[in-house]
């Protein structure tokens, strides 16, 4: 028995990684901890190899069960139903996306442009469109106390989880989360418009990774035959709802900068300046409005 006759997490942190890095697992290591932690009721910070394991006769069943999961390939934050992003704790749930390190780009880009029009006007009204679990939004209202916002899906159970989030980050009596079709209901105007919306063409989906492939909702990802319907719609809308010389600021998928760009001048909007993400890669394009005052 170990020192203080309490269990120590080494051995379920080893054998887990093990189990988790021969099953495929990108990352068993930090999987096993997550996991672990998770199991144990443990912040993942305090939990490290000499850590002692809450006196449990449960504890390595429910291990187990959430390594079974993790091995038949959905995701480790999945498993856990929440996921860091920015400043905050996400909730999760089967109508949303996980919010990804990459999207915190686009909240670095749109963060400027909220700041830029508070120093303006003193506020800033901006839409974020396909909201999912609210991340975005919720970030970006954090950020900036003078912001409000209308978040968007076309799924009620997102939107649910959308409030969720506003609500423990603080912010929900600033962010009207409503059921709507890209644009389609919204006057305007907005100072800023922002997006991560469906950008993977049809036909790769079914080459992405299973984790993403059979736990992300499909509607979020499928961006139709050229991975484009997306920016379409918004950019059709974008020079009606979004004020003369505000913004629309859009993620995009590698490669789409060049079809992106000429969607968006079609309908108006001046190309500002792109973003990259962590691994390098065109992530992010800002445009300007040049509609209506």
């Amino acid at each position: 028995m170990p020192e203080g006759g309490k269990a120590r997490a080494g051995d379920l942190l080893r054998t887990g990684a093990a189990r988790l890095r021969q099953g495929g697992a990108d990352t068993p290591d930090l999987d096993a901890r997550l996991l672990l932690a998770e199991a144990a009721g443990m912040e993942p910070s305090a939990l490290h190899r000499h850590a002692a394991l809450p006196e449990s006769p449960d504890l390595p069943a429910r291990f187990e069960a959430l390594l079974q999961r993790r091995l038949a390939g959905e995701p480790v934050h999945r498993i856990l139903g929440r996921r860091a992003f920015y400043a905050h704790e996400f909730l999760l749930s089967p109508d949303t996306l996980e919010p990804r390190p990459d999207t915190e780009i686009l909240v670095d880009e749109a963060s400027a442009a909220v700041a830029d029009s508070i120093a303006m006007t003193g506020r800033c009204v901006f839409a974020d469109i396909g909201t999912g679990s609210g991340a975005i939004a919720v970030s970006l209202l954090a950020l900036h106390p003078a912001a409000v916002a209308v978040a968007t899906d076309i799924s009620e159970a997102a939107l649910a989880t959308a409030r969720r989030n506003a609500a423990a980050a603080g912010v929900a009596h600033r962010m009207l989360a409503v059921r709507m079709d890209y644009l389609a209901g919204l006057a305007g105007p907005l100072d800023l418009l922002v997006s991560n919306p469906p950008y993977i063409p049809h036909h790769d989906i079914a080459l992405l990774a299973r984790e993403v492939r059979d736990h992300d909702p499909i509607r979020a990802l499928d961006g139709g035959e050229d991975g484009l319907v997306a920016y379409r719609a918004l950019a059709a809308s974008a020079g009606q709802v979004v004020r003369r010389g505000g913004e629309a600021i859009v993620e995009i998928g590698i490669g789409q900068r060049p079809a992106v760009e000429a969607i968006f001048r079609a309908n108006g909007l001046v190309f500002v300046r792109s973003a990259m993400d962590l691994g390098g890669t065109e992530r992010v394009l800002r445009f300007r409005s040049e509609g209506r005052g």
